[in-house]
Formats: structure tokens, sequence, C-alpha cells
């Protein structure tokens, strides 16, 4: 959506921490950036048990900001969560997070950029129900293999039902849904009718491999397209 720019669109995600977040960046640019100064110089000063109180704090309240504060200081960044739906990543011990003031001019940024952009939670289906053969829908659903990582789930073959209705509709989408990692493929078995093209994008190095076992893996993403 950053680079892309457009006049005006709709963004969907069911986790409503995360929706929330941007509607703070939308509405009170200001009210996110000195939240985030306050909490990492806490960090700074007081130290990683910050992190921890914040973990449990968003596990129990689903603040907009501690959400914010988690990912930008849990390992790699890694966003995961568990079955119940709690924040369950760790501090990153060799990394003090981005600095507030660096932070500051990214989230003014943002905040021009989605001033048109609609931000709505709920079910994909339900967040791209008005699209027209107009629109362009980008998907970014939990991988296959991603299983329990992520917040919430998904029916895989209710999901390729929902794609077979966009083709028979003429909405273009574009899916970003699998891949590889070093030299193994993370196919998933998407039906060969509901796409036209399959893209394989470099995306850097793996950062579950760099965390689990110190080495380094190139990952592609695969970006399927239905025009």
């Amino acid at each position: 959506m950053y680079a892309a720019r457009p006049s005006r669109g709709v963004c969907g995600d069911i986790c409503q921490p995360l929706i929330g977040f941007w509607h703070m960046v939308q509405k009170s640019p200001q009210e996110v950036a000195d939240y985030y100064m306050r909490e990492w110089n806490r960090l700074q000063s007081d130290g990683y048990q910050v992190y921890y109180e914040i973990r449990q704090r968003f596990n129990a309240e689903k603040s907009p900001l501690d959400l914010l504060f988690l990912s930008r200081t849990c390992v790699n960044g890694l966003i995961r969560f568990n079955g119940d739906g709690e924040f369950n990543n760790s501090f990153h011990h060799t990394r003090k997070g981005v600095d507030p003031r660096r932070f500051e001019k990214i989230v003014f940024d943002w905040h021009e950029k989605i001033s048109q952009i609609r931000f709505l939670c709920g079910d994909y289906r339900e967040t791209t129900k008005t699209a027209t053969k107009n629109d362009i829908i980008y998907l970014d659903p939990p991988y296959e293999n991603t299983r329990g990582r992520y917040y919430g789930t998904i029916d895989y073959e209710e999901f390729y039902t929902y794609l077979e209705g966009l083709n028979k509709k003429g909405i273009r989408y574009v899916l970003s849904f699998d891949g590889m990692r070093g030299n193994k493929e993370y196919e998933t078995g998407i039906p060969k009718e509901l796409y036209v093209h399959k893209i394989m994008l470099a995306s850097g190095n793996s950062s579950f491999k760099k965390v689990m076992d110190k080495s380094r893996e190139p990952v592609y993403e695969a970006l399927y397209t239905n025009w």
C-alpha cells in the first residue's frame, strides 16, 4: 500500500489491536510517537523486564500501542502468537529497538500516506465484499505451513473457493502465499486453474533460521496473480 500509494483504499485484518494501531497513526500520530519514546526510554533505563511487563499487559488488555512496542523490540521483529492469541516472542537482548526520534519521522510519514485509507477489522471476505472489476485485491494470509504462529486461523478450502469467486467476477488479485527457503520449496497446492502467473521474489534471508541455528538461508516468496 505504501509503495502503490492509491488515491483511496481499504485495508483489513482480523487482529483488532493491529487495526487499532493504524487508526491511531491516522488520527493521533503524536500520541503514537510519544508513547514509543516514553516506553523506549524506560526500557533503556530499567532493562529488559520492561519488555515482559508490556508483553503481559498486552496479553491482558490488547493495547494497539503495546503491540507496536513489542513488534519493535522482540527477537528479529518476528510477531508470533500462541493458540490463545497471546503474543509469545521474546525480547531481543542485543538490539535497542528503533530510535524514537527516527520512529517519530516514520509515524508522520505513514500518517500522511494513509489519509485516504479505510482500516477495517474483520474476515477477508467481509473487508473485500465491496470490491469491483476496477479494484485490485492484495492478499497475504497465513501460509499453510505456518499453522499456529499467527493471529487466528484460516480455512484453506474456503479460501480457494473465495479466489474462484473473484475469478468469476473478473476481480484482479495478487496473492502472497508460499515460497522457498534455501533448497526447500513450501508448495501449498493452490489449484492451478485459480491463477495465471506465479512469480518468485527474493526477500532476504530467513529470520527463523538465523534465530534457531545461526545459519543463513535465502528466502523467496511466491506471488500469484489471476491476470
